[in-house]
């Protein structure tokens, strides 16, 4: 039992895991300041940082029913997923781009190469 346990600790994915969790928890507060930022334009702009009192109503005298906590919400969602795609996404892509490109290339020999390798074929056959 000790066994299975330690080999699923020691998977990869179990490790790599934990970092994406430690790192999400590390880039949580950056998301959060730009989301703090934008709401605040967001607020200049139309005078509050959040859409909860639009389109509010209530039945029958009840409290406040606010369906612009879901607009909110929306808006919260889709400034975090840009984000970490901008900030996190996007240069990981044009990073792993480089490194695809350079394995590419080194891994293409060159004329000079390759007529080496002719020439070393040649003089072993005719030796």
């Amino acid at each position: 039992m000790i066994k299975g346990f330690r080999d699923f600790i020691a998977q990869g994915n179990v490790l790599d895991l934990a970092v994406a969790v430690i790192i999400g928890a590390a880039f949580a507060p950056i998301v959060e300041a730009v989301t703090n930022v934008i709401m605040g334009i967001i607020g200049a702009l139309v005078g509050q940082p959040n859409f909860d009192s639009v389109g509010e109503f209530s039945i029958n005298g009840s409290d406040m029913i606010q369906p612009g906590t879901i607009v909110t919400q929306l808006v919260n969602f889709l400034l975090v997923a840009a984000a970490v795609y901008f900030c996190i996404v996007m240069p990981m892509n044009r990073l792993n781009e480089r490194r695809r490109k350079a394995a590419e290339e080194a891994a293409e020999p060159t004329d000079v190469e390759l007529l080496t390798e002719i020439r070393d074929l040649l003089s072993q056959q005719r030796g």
